[in-house]
């Protein structure tokens, strides 16, 4: 799948309004020092001066002025971030302000090869465009880590959702550094979805690259892809950006028509991903036992050795709030 021209010059424009932003933000930043530390000011005028000295006494023959130029231009430095720090300013409170540091706000990055490519803030804008994130983005506007509760748990129950939580807490925190996948499973409305969600809002807030997908969405599009002759480049770069994410979401594993195509395409993005040691988080209201009857022996393989399993059980937590919901609402 490609950006339309459209889709394409709606991520640039996102780029050239970002840095207007923080240009804007640095100039106000500049008007508050000099007008709260005049000397700071006189400091960067006194540039100006110093290089053209400089240069009437290098085209004078005075081979010392580079070196000159350079030491005065050190000790201006230094005095300017003094005068920073003394006015309880961080000492870079004046250095270009880039929302992406990696990329400076432009989308594009220079690679190992030399050649400029697409930044991961730019891949990630990308494929939310690309694969209609609204869902997971609908689910991380109201459901996130700040609003987790515990109170819908008691028991076993409780002790199960808490050691969720912790789980993928240390997921997020590790994310990167530790190669991990996550599958929870168990019974309906008990908060599967739920810290799918809360895992994809932290990660996207950090710049990662997430793609989230129901199980029947996830299917239903490789089947249209697999089966149709005049898109193959259109599944090649599917499966490209399927493989190749930071982290891929399949939320109700099972609630899709099950047949030997699904496994087989399931096994071979769990495969693959493994293989590129890309996260995967998967969610689902099977038990381990009708998993492994509904799948291939190695899919369920797969699951069982390279996920951390994660079974949550109780009350159906959406049917609880919509039934207190209509209870205010008589």
């Amino acid at each position: 799948m490609a950006l339309s021209n459209l889709q394409y010059e709606s991520i640039i424009k996102g780029y050239e309004q970002t840095r207007d932003v923080n240009r804007r933000l640095l100039e106000e930043r500049r008007e508050y020092v000099y007008r709260h530390i005049p000397d700071f000011e006189e400091l960067e005028t006194s540039v100006g001066s110093i290089a053209l000295a400089h240069t009437r006494s290098l085209l004078e023959g005075d081979g010392a002025a580079p070196t000159d130029i350079h030491s005065s231009f050190m000790e201006i430095a230094s005095r300017k971030r003094a005068l920073l720090r003394e006015a309880g300013l961080p000492e870079d409170y004046l250095e270009p302000i880039y929302t992406c540091p990696d990329c400076r706000d432009t989308g594009y990055v220079t690679g190992s090869d030399g050649l400029k490519e697409k930044c991961h803030c730019f891949r990630r804008q990308e494929l939310a465009l690309l694969y209609e994130q609204s869902n997971i983005q609908n689910i991380i506007k109201e459901e996130n880590f700040s609003t987790l509760s515990y109170e819908y748990y008691q028991g076993e129950d409780l002790a199960r959702f808490q050691k969720a939580v912790q789980i993928s807490v240390n997921f997020v925190k590790d994310f990167g550094q530790d190669y991990r996948n996550l599958f929870f499973y168990g019974t309906v409305g008990t908060g599967k979805s739920f810290l799918s969600g809360c895992i994809a809002g932290e990660l996207l807030k950090q710049g990662h690259s997430v793609i989230y997908f129901s199980s029947s969405g996830l299917f239903d599009t490789l089947a249209r892809y697999s089966f149709d002759t005049k898109s193959k480049e259109t599944l090649y770069n599917f499966y490209k950006d399927l493989y190749n994410c930071d982290l891929v979401i399949i939320d109700d594993l099972g609630t899709e028509v099950t047949n030997s195509f699904v496994a087989s395409q399931l096994f071979a993005c769990l495969n693959e991903r493994h293989l590129r040691r890309k996260a995967c988080i998967i969610s689902t209201n099977l038990s381990l036992e009708e998993l492994r009857d509904r799948y291939s022996d190695r899919v369920f393989s797969r699951i069982t050795s390279n996920y951390t399993l994660c079974k949550l059980t109780g009350p159906d937590v959406r049917m609880y709030k919509k039934r207190t919901a209509n209870a205010f609402n008589i």
